[in-house]
């Protein structure tokens, strides 16, 4: 007669188990990359609780996405590749029109979209503006200095930013597009 034990099987030590997970989490926590946000990089003025100045007319440029993505500048319609044109001339004012800035420290590039607009969209317009004033910095700093902006030391980069400042007020989105 054969005798068979019911006998049950030894405990098996998870204390060990529990060191290996945790080995392997610290291993994935450093091996992985995070990717980082990417957004808009800008630098916000400091809080102020004093109302501020209205902008006289001419020295505002009004730059609209609408719902449907379409581009307004100055409540005309215009196509993307016309903004770094239109930026440039309502800044530097070549022709001394009445209708625009006396001088490129007075001008204010008004950023206004719709809730409903594209990122995408919104980031080339904005893209447009910026890459104009790189643009307008990088001929003063010729005219000035003989010299590409990059090249400039901080202080003569600041000196080209005071003849030309980056002005872009963005207002508060609307809901234009919600029906």
């Amino acid at each position: 007669m054969s005798h068979r034990s019911r006998r049950s099987a030894p405990p098996v030590n998870a204390g060990s188990m529990a060191d290996i997970a945790f080995l392997l989490l610290i291993f994935f926590l450093v091996t992985t990359t995070i990717l980082d946000d990417t957004g808009i990089l800008v630098k916000l003025p400091p809080y102020e609780t004093v109302e501020p100045q209205p902008v006289p007319p001419r020295n505002l440029l009004r730059v609209a996405l609408n719902a449907q993505d379409e581009l307004l500048l100055n409540g005309e319609p215009a196509r993307l590749d016309q903004v770094r044109d239109r930026v440039r001339e309502f800044v530097l004012n070549p022709r001394r029109r009445l209708d625009l800035p006396a001088r490129p420290s007075q001008a204010v590039v008004s950023l206004l979209h719709d809730r409903s607009t594209g990122y995408a969209p919104y980031l080339a317009v904005y893209d447009e503006v910026k890459g104009a004033y790189r643009e307008l910095w990088e001929e003063r700093a010729g005219e000035r200095y003989g010299a590409a902006y990059a090249e400039l030391p901080p202080s003569r980069q600041r000196a080209v930013r005071a003849e030309i400042p980056l002005l872009i007020s963005e207002a508060d989105p609307v809901d234009y597009g919600k029906e």
